[in-house]
């Protein structure tokens, strides 16, 4: 259905001594370099490296790359040889990163976090500030001091990278995730919303105060070339794009999805991805940002959706309005809506299935499983459940398929019941009638083993959980949310042309 995606998310972005961008992977848990001529994208990290959730990156003059690791809190030096140095692992949730000369400035991205520069060679770090409301990208200005937002508070604050009191420099910016200045010492303060606006500010000039809209959902970085083009990420969609003064955009990288996730198909046969940042409704550019989404299903004009972080949603695409169902749940990931309008949740964390009523009331319905990942119904109301801590597949509360390796995504269509074993990257069918089972199709697109796996991370998200949701469209095609690749997959024809 698409393309596999080149980039899982990009978050920071800076230009290497050799000309190259690099490109910090948050989701990936990798960096890539990318040639901006040619478009020829090399990964610098990989499965041998100690950096498992880089955010955020800088170079230093010798040639050294300093990585932000945020979900573990460590910063990491890598040598132009390739060898990595612990710089600290006392910075929690490190994301903004930057050098001036040879030194080395980090802040945090949480509340009440700090600014720190630190000491490759050793020695302990500094404190230069506290009580940054979600730190991120940051850089010096031509005046010499440091410059950094507050995520929360739309706020843009310099200090001198010997310390002092904060100043506060500009205020009223939506989501400032970034702060960048152009080689002409334009500060750039870019936004994660959904339209992309980088606020521009003029400080050591007029003074003035611009916005350009680049329609990028979820801006997170820029880098400024030579020849001061900006270049930019995004944390949401990935992609890398040359971003004009006027707005409009050139792609360098194209943009993809981040999971995809669960995965669902409404009446209409338009598929919907939960993509963690997001919904994604391809082919269609105008995705929602619903940060956090993972187990989705098309309920009408409503999307029922569960974020591995707790909560269970339901967002009405007509009116655009998202109503909470449900908080504090433990890892809720796959659902399903029963005839009476209940919401069948897996509640992977806490090892049951639980039932949220029209009223938002919370009832479990059944208790006592491993992982479960996935739920579907029949057409006479029976309920599946994939348990990927048990390697089972239930129906109600008895087993109907054992001896599987990391059962996921599950789906119903008309006699056959469809799982995902992510373990094998296969493709498994139960016959509801006869009780045999077949592998149908193997060698899919799922199950990649991240390098980061903590959901958590000081209070703050970490990394998704891998989820490769299943769904039968209204034709009875089958689709898959292949999480390996970064694409929606069709898989299987339609019920009269199965043998």
């Amino acid at each position: 259905m698409m393309a596999p995606n080149r980039l899982w998310g990009s978050n920071g972005v800076a230009f290497g001594p050799d000309g190259r961008l690099y490109i910090a992977q948050f989701l990936a848990g990798r960096i890539s370099a990318l040639d901006l001529t040619t478009g020829d994208l090399e990964d610098i990290t990989g499965p041998d490296s100690p950096v498992e959730a880089p955010d955020d990156l800088a170079f230093g003059p010798d040639g050294a790359m300093y990585i932000a690791d945020l979900v573990p809190g460590r910063v990491w030096r890598r040598t132009p040889a390739g060898d990595y140095d612990l710089v600290s692992d006392s910075v929690r949730v490190p994301n903004g990163i930057t050098c001036v000369g040879d030194r080395l400035f980090v802040n945090e991205m949480r509340m009440n976090g700090r600014l720190l520069e630190l000491f490759p060679g050793g020695g302990e770090p500094v404190v230069l500030t506290e009580g940054l409301a979600l730190g991120n990208a940051m850089q010096r200005g031509p005046d010499g001091n440091l410059y950094y937002p507050h995520m929360v508070t739309g706020q843009i604050f310099r200090i001198s990278p010997d310390g002092g009191d904060p100043e506060l420099v500009e205020a009223g910016v939506s989501d400032p995730v970034a702060v960048r200045f152009d080689r002409g010492g334009v500060l750039q303060v870019l936004s994660r919303g959904v339209n992309g606006v980088v606020t521009c500010v003029d400080l050591f000039g007029s003074g003035g105060r611009t916005e350009k809209v680049s329609n990028v959902a979820g801006l997170d970085n820029a880098a400024f070339d030579a020849e001061n083009r900006m270049f930019v990420s995004s944390f949401s969609t990935g992609g890398v794009l040359e971003l004009h003064p006027d707005g409009r955009t050139r792609e360098i990288v194209p943009r993809g999805l981040s999971g995809p996730y669960g995965i669902t198909v409404d009446l209409h046969g338009r598929v919907h991805a939960g993509d963690h940042y997001r919904i994604a409704s391809p082919p269609d550019p105008a995705d929602e940002l619903l940060h956090f989404v993972h187990g989705i299903v098309a309920d009408g004009d409503l999307l029922h959706l569960t974020s591995q972080y707790g909560q269970v949603k339901t967002y009405d695409r007509g009116s655009r309005q998202v109503r909470t169902r449900a908080s504090g749940l433990d890892q809720p990931l796959g659902l399903c809506v029963r005839a009476d309008g209940a919401i069948l949740v897996a509640e992977a964390g806490a090892g049951r299935v639980v039932a949220i009523s029209p009223d938002d009331t919370v009832t479990p319905l059944v208790t006592d499983l491993g992982h479960p990942v996935d739920v579907a119904l029949d057409a006479s109301g029976r309920l599946y459940i994939s348990d990927s801590g048990h390697g089972v597949v239930y129906r109600d509360s008895a087993v109907v398929l054992a001896d599987l390796i990391d059962p996921q995504g599950i789906a119903v269509r008309g006699d056959e019941l469809f799982v995902v074993e992510a373990g094998t990257r296969s493709l498994r069918v139960l016959d509801l009638v006869t009780g045999s089972a077949r592998t149908d199709i193997t060698e899919l697109a799922v199950g990649t083993p991240l390098p980061c796996t903590d959901l958590f991370t000081n209070g703050m998200p970490g990394v998704p959980q891998r989820f490769a949701g299943l769904a039968v469209a209204p034709d009875g095609t089958l689709h898959l949310a292949a999480d390996g690749e970064g694409t929606i997959l069709s898989l299987l024809e339609k019920p009269d042309e199965h043998p």
